[in-house]
């Protein structure tokens, strides 16, 4: 039975929140683990323990769904395994009130956000409850969205929205 995936502790103010944590992190136990957590962090300008401190990991599925079954990638939760997992976000969102959330992926901005598409939603801020929200692109490599050069400088502004938010957190 796969065990839950996730960072975090008490008093974080930044939350990070995936879609699902993927073969290595299923393996650790931690979040962000593989290859798309190291792109993550270079884009973020973070050593990993500097990430960890400033975020809690969270995820829309809290398990890994295991290979697809195609056998290339890993295996989209189903809606019900999605919906299992919400209680966990509400509990955590409503313990912690961050004041910086980051969504990663289109799956995980729909769920918090309403977004409908990456192309319309990176590079913006939303607000949810008492936090500044910022999507950004999965960093996995699996998509091609990367691959317009439009969508990287979207992604570069995102960027700096939540640079500059983190920096906020630093000194307040």
């Amino acid at each position: 039975v796969p065990r839950p995936v996730f960072a975090g502790r008490p008093g974080q103010r930044a939350y990070l929140y995936g879609l699902a944590p993927g073969r290595v992190e299923a393996e650790t136990g931690l979040p962000w683990q593989g290859r798309a957590g190291r792109t993550l962090r270079r884009w973020l300008g973070l050593d990993e323990n500097a990430f960890f401190e400033l975020f809690y990991c969270a995820s829309v599925t809290r398990c890994f769904p295991g290979p697809s079954p195609g056998g290339r990638g890993d295996r989209r939760a189903t809606p019900v395994e999605e919906a299992l997992c919400t209680p966990w976000r509400e509990d955590e969102l409503r313990l912690l009130r961050p004041a910086l959330v980051v969504t990663i992926g289109l799956a995980a901005a729909r769920q918090l956000l309403g977004v409908r598409r990456l192309t319309d939603a990176i590079g913006k801020s939303y607000v949810l409850d008492d936090a500044i929200a910022i999507p950004l692109p999965h960093p996995s490599g699996a998509s091609g969205w990367l691959n317009d050069g439009t969508n990287r400088k979207r992604l570069g502004k995102a960027l700096t929205h939540v640079r500059r938010e983190l920096e906020r957190l630093a000194t307040a």
